[in-house]
């Protein structure tokens, strides 16, 4: 039986439905949604929500109200679809903390990429975040992805790691999907980062992978942002020549993160 292919990388937040009082309808059927901190939330009567929003004046509070609700549950959907996870659920660049000249200047470099986005996107522009662990890489890419969903980019932050066992899955009988899928589903997104790039055994199988999806996306036109643990010069041999080059064209960029791991000082 075939898959959606998108339900194996976007993830939709959980629910869970519990009998509730309204004061206005009595019995009704209530609804906990999944926050993008991993807690739940109720959401209160849904049928107050609808007539709020196409009953009420378009001035009134509980329109208001309503369409506020309804905002941030498509903003929380939209975050949870994108990959972000519990631990970066409040990643955002105002509250990285940058101490020294080299933090504020990968600060500076991943917030102008966001904030720069439309210009980067025509022109298919790249970016590799790499250096040392625990020093906030994927604070950082979790936060233009954070920006980018905001406006409404179809945009994934995902761990290489997840991707190459996603495609391996394809090769059970019965999957419902093949890893020429998984490429062509990563490679047509308007905006992808993979994280973790390098912390894989590097096996043929894995490297081909992670070459088609880059080669893809570099054909489309697509930015691509690599998240790595390892120096450039070893990201090169590792990930090789060919791929790094189409990372590194239409003017790439890169940010160094060359101090100590954070995580050590907390």
């Amino acid at each position: 039986m075939a898959v959606q292919i998108s339900d194996l990388f976007h993830r939709t937040p959980a629910k869970r439905i519990f009998a509730g009082q309204c004061p206005t309808h009595g019995d009704v059927d209530m609804t906990e949604v999944e926050q993008l901190d991993g807690s739940m939330l109720a959401r209160g009567c849904k049928r107050c929500q609808w007539e709020a929003l196409h009953n009420s004046p378009r001035d009134s509070e509980a329109f208001a109200r309503a369409r506020a609700q309804a905002d941030t549950e498509r903003a929380t959907a939209a975050l949870v679809a994108a990959g972000i996870t519990p631990r970066f659920a409040e990643a955002t660049f105002d509250n990285y903390v940058a101490e020294t000249d080299e933090q504020r200047k990968a600060l500076a470099k991943c917030r102008g990429y966001a904030e720069q986005f439309p210009a980067h996107f025509r022109a298919g522009r790249s970016m590799l975040l790499t250096g040392n662990v625990g020093c906030g890489k994927t604070h950082l890419a979790s936060a233009i992805v954070r920006t980018l969903v905001a406006d409404r980019c179809r945009a994934l932050i995902i761990p290489a790691s997840d991707i190459i066992s996603i495609a391996r899955a394809s090769m059970v009988p019965g999957s419902g999907y093949t890893d020429r899928d998984v490429v062509l589903h990563l490679g047509g997104l308007e905006f992808l980062a993979i994280d973790e790039v390098g912390c894989q055994k590097g096996s043929d199988y894995e490297l081909g992978l992670l070459h088609a999806i880059i080669d893809r996306r570099y054909q489309a036109v697509l930015p691509t942002v690599l998240i790595s643990n390892l120096a450039p010069e070893n990201l090169k041999a590792y990930i090789g020549d060919r791929a790094l080059d189409r990372l590194r064209q239409n003017g790439g960029l890169i940010a160094g993160f060359t101090w100590a791991s954070k995580r050590a000082a907390a």
